[in-house]
């Protein structure tokens, strides 16, 4: 798609439907570009019966340099166009999640809509009183959600909160294994790496693409913690229970779309492999 719609539907369609049919409809998974395809993949592991219908925002990312004013109505707009026909939604941006996930479950309580959020738990959990980085936008880091973890965890752990948006635009160009990104991280990081890491934190679903480029700036020793997996359990689980897991005996299909079309083939090499 190439246009936002700006008066999309509010009611979905599995709200439409009686509860036997909702199965089969897709699981619309969105982001600000490809970060999210990482969600997207692991989801694909644990519900591979499940239609996937993915959406990439790429004509506008990175969301986490946008401010607060501008990115709610653009990403409602797209969440209430997704949920037209989709049984489940996926905020796989942490930025999205911390800005409008309450309004979208509040406008939509039957349908299970699933966030992301920085994996701190089991950061602090890897010894006593460990010092943890936590790698994220700008907008993750200065909303509510992100204050409220911190005040959480603030008396088991030193949690330093780092603003990264050039991994994002890196990803986004297809250079997460670069020089460029090797540089990048190790001017961002060396002022923390001399006074010791604990544990690593990936607070945007970009990251997971540059794991490779973190850990050896980091050292390969320190462990690296993101919300990919628990994400898609959290689905698995939500689905369940509202009885939306799709029965089929069949592997899902997967569509890709994106505000940015020329993009699609960048989503597919990072989805699939260079293979696709």
């Amino acid at each position: 798609m190439e246009n936002i719609e700006k008066n999309a539907p509010v009611m979905p369609l599995m709200e439409q439907k009686a509860a036997g049919e909702r199965e089969g409809l897709p699981i619309a998974v969105m982001d600000s570009g490809v970060g999210g395809l990482c969600v997207l993949r692991e989801i694909r592991r644990q519900l591979p019966r499940e239609e996937l219908l993915y959406f990439g925002d790429s004509a506008n990312a990175p969301y986490g340099e946008r401010s607060k004013e501008e990115l709610c109505p653009l990403i409602l707009s797209h969440a209430e166009r997704l949920l037209t026909e989709a049984k489940a939604l996926v905020l796989a941006c942490n930025t999205a999640t911390a800005l409008v996930a309450e309004e979208l479950r509040a406008r939509h309580p039957d349908v299970p809509i699933i966030g992301m959020e920085p994996a701190l738990k089991p950061a602090v959990s890897v010894k006593e009183d460990p010092r943890v980085l936590v790698l994220a936008t700008e907008v993750t880091l200065r909303e509510g959600k992100f204050a409220a973890l911190l005040k959480k965890y603030a008396k088991v752990a030193h949690v330093v909160p780092i603003c990264a948006p050039g991994i994002v635009r890196m990803v986004e160009e297809g250079a997460q294994s670069s020089p460029r990104m090797r540089s990048y991280l190790q001017e961002l990081l060396a002022p923390h790496l001399s006074k010791g890491v604990d544990a690593v934190v990936l607070g945007c679903s970009h990251f997971p693409f540059a794991k490779g480029a973190i850990s050896h700036t980091v050292g390969g020793d320190i462990p690296i913690f993101d919300g990919v997996e628990g994400t898609a359990r959290q689905l698995n689980r939500r689905l369940g229970a509202a009885g939306l897991l799709n029965p089929s005996p069949t592997r899902g299909a997967v569509r890709l779309t994106s505000s940015l079309p020329r993009m699609l083939p960048h989503y597919a090499r990072l989805l699939f492999g260079d293979g696709y």
